[in-house]
């Protein structure tokens, strides 16, 4: 789409394709149309700096017009400033009124998180699956799963991506080998076709409370707030809830045993950007394990800590980027079309493959630090991260006053003051490592 030479519309919630594909995001909000020049991200931030000028001029114009009011309330009686008073009386009058910027709706969404569980909550040897006996999809699977686990499965379309996540959701039986699971895993499965299960003419609640039959009804309907589905909504036959509105209730229907394992195949088909951060934000936040099947690349970079490469029956830990992977097809691609060449008659000569071989080993040789210094310094900060909130949370529970003295609370608050001011520099190492390799892979693509 970059290539092309002539003018064209897109509607998108993927946000990574925005980034790549246009020019110019046109917003359209509370019935109005604004124009910005640049991608999305570009977007975001502008939106941001605009929004926040605009409240600055609306309290600074608050201030003025209280300043004016005062004045014409104290001297309007007095003869001696009755024309200064009038003369601020029409400055009012005239003084067009700013609006201070509405912030969007903030999207709720909040995951329940499980009780831990002893590592491996699942294990496979030398597993085979598929849909037709003596026909395995996949085939000698050794894999583990530990809670702390964030993957995506990587692999084209028809390659048993889906087949895996299915068989490890107990949907789908292995037709050799051993899976085991940890007695009390408990497993959230959002399939692609998870909409199916709802019922168009029954409310949110009554969809949750069939799953939760023995929880009181305010109970409930404080589950479905905890994703955004407040009374209004919670009361509207599903039928009638928008895409994004659907898919929170089925998030809602996934968790409400509280999984320690999420297996979720495609979850975003249906979210709009800012219900699609707010479930990035959420998974973040989530202490259970992650399975990913999505196209979704801000998704899979935001959420997982590695990927496992879905091909050719069978799947392999894939230790690399979705850069890496976007290359490893790219370096495929190419390889059909030499094939194509050669069949033609127009074979490569052993020189240029040999150059290109070099070219691409030196060009990885050369980016690995950079990538290394990338996910140290994202592992780093994640734990510092963890470490925080488990301060916070320790800071904000009344008994830790009661418990210690006074000398280990000023200790755990002085820590958390040190915490926040590494998290801060974590991030600026972070966001610098992320330049020098993007910088870096500018360099090689150009």
């Amino acid at each position: 789409m970059r290539s092309y030479p002539r003018t064209f519309l897109l509607v998108s919630h993927d946000r990574h394709f925005l980034n790549n594909a246009v020019e110019h995001i046109l917003h359209i909000d509370r019935g109005k149309l604004v124009l910005y020049r640049g991608n999305y991200d570009s977007f975001e931030a502008e939106r941001r700096a605009n929004m926040t000028r605009q409240t600055a001029m609306a309290q600074r114009q608050d201030a003025a017009r209280k300043h004016l009011e005062a004045f014409v309330a104290r001297f309007r009686a007095k003869a001696s400033k009755a024309s200064q008073a009038q003369s601020r009386l029409k400055m009012l009058a005239k003084m067009e009124p700013i609006s201070a910027a509405l912030e969007d709706p903030t999207v709720i969404f909040k995951l329940p998180d499980p009780e831990e569980l002893a590592p491996p909550i699942i294990t496979l040897d030398g597993v085979s699956v598929g849909y037709q006996p003596g026909k395995p999809v996949l085939r000698k699977l050794d894999l583990r799963i530990d809670m702390e686990d964030r993957i995506a499965f990587l692999g084209a379309n028809g390659n048993g991506k889906s087949t895996l996540a299915k068989m490890l959701a107990g949907e789908l039986a292995v037709q050799g080998g051993k899976l085991f699971k940890a007695g009390k895993l408990r497993i959230g499965y959002f399939a692609q076709d998870q909409e199916d299960v709802l019922d168009p003419a029954r409310t949110p609640i009554e969809h949750l409370q069939d799953l939760l039959p023995n929880l009181p009804p305010m109970q409930v309907r404080a589950r479905l707030g905890g994703f955004g589905l407040t009374q209004s909504k919670a009361e509207t036959p599903s039928g009638k809830l928008s895409g994004g509105e659907r898919a929170r209730l089925l998030f809602a229907m996934v968790t409400h045993h509280k999984p320690h394992l999420l297996i979720l195949d495609e979850p975003t088909n249906h979210l709009d950007i800012d219900t699609r951060d707010a479930l990035v934000q959420a998974l973040n936040e989530y202490s259970g394990a992650v399975l990913l099947v999505s196209h979704d690349r801000h998704l899979a970079e935001a959420c997982v800590d590695r990927f496992w490469l879905v091909a050719d029956g069978s799947v392999t830990p894939f230790d690399g980027t979705l850069d890496d992977y976007a290359k490893l097809l790219a370096d495929r691609r190419k390889g059909v079309k030499e094939a194509a060449r050669e069949a033609a008659g127009e074979p490569l000569s052993k020189t240029d493959r040999k150059a290109d071989r070099r070219n691409a080993a030196e060009a990885r040789r050369a980016l690995a630090p950079l990538r290394k210094a990338v996910k140290d310094a994202e592992s780093h900060h994640a734990k510092l991260s963890a470490e925080r909130m488990m301060l916070d949370a320790q800071l904000a529970d009344p008994e830790t006053y009661t418990k210690l003295s006074p000398a280990k609370v000023a200790e755990l608050q002085k820590r958390h003051g040190e915490l926040q001011k590494r998290i801060e520099d974590q991030e600026e190492a972070w966001m610098a490592a992320e330049a020098a390799l993007e910088q870096a892979q500018a360099a090689d693509a150009a």
